[in-house]
């Protein structure tokens, strides 16, 4: 995992409570609405969220076994919201890129520089 646990648990219940608000505001940034797996409940996961050609990629900077991407990946999609729209989108697929280049080169080189290279690929299906 690219960033140590303690971080993705305080980011959880400090940072992350706070970003909900901006995230889906801001370049380079969204939010994943989801339902959980076994609770069903509706949460708001603030990600870094760039457009590709046919949808969206989340950069995962907790690795791909954290509880959101498990989450979209076992409901099939999800809801993202950035840049004040709201899209629904699905097929999401998890992959693996040494090179980085669907995030560009800049955020590739900090992404490099904290070791993270996993993604999941979201496919719009229609904005809301």
């Amino acid at each position: 995992m690219p960033v140590p646990n303690w971080v993705a648990r305080a980011n959880r219940v400090g940072f992350n409570r706070l970003a909900r608000h901006f995230a889906p505001w801001l370049p380079g940034f969204g939010l994943i609405v989801h339902r959980g797996r076994r609770s069903g409940r509706t949460y708001r996961t603030p990600v870094m969220l760039f457009r590709s050609a046919d949808g969206y990629v989340v950069a995962l900077l907790y690795g791909p076994n954290t509880d959101y991407v498990r989450n979209v990946v076992a409901a099939g999609g999800a809801e993202v919201r950035t840049r004040g729209r709201r899209v629904l989108v699905g097929s999401p697929r998890i992959y693996h890129d040494g090179s980085r280049r669907s995030v560009g080169p800049i955020v590739g080189q900090a992404l490099r520089a904290i070791n993270v290279a996993d993604f999941l690929g979201l496919e719009t299906l229609r904005r809301v």
